[in-house]
């Protein structure tokens, strides 16, 4: 088993999704229309950078010694 250490790891965050978007993370396929995922995953990429430049690391890469 591979445990990833992650600073402030267990830090809560909130992420604003349409029920769409939510429900096309969950699983559920929009073949009619691709945009809603990717808009989720967007956003959710977009607070994870925030939450990864609150710590002070500002686009520093990921040290070795928190991957393992």
């Amino acid at each position: 088993m591979n445990l990833t250490k992650i600073p402030n790891g267990d830090e809560k965050v909130t992420v604003e999704l349409t029920v769409k978007e939510l429900m096309a993370l969950a699983g559920v396929h929009f073949h009619a229309n691709h945009d809603v995922k990717v808009s989720a995953r967007r956003k959710l990429n977009m607070v994870l950078e925030d939450a990864w430049e609150k710590d002070g690391r500002d686009n520093a890469p990921i040290s070795y010694q928190f991957l393992n």
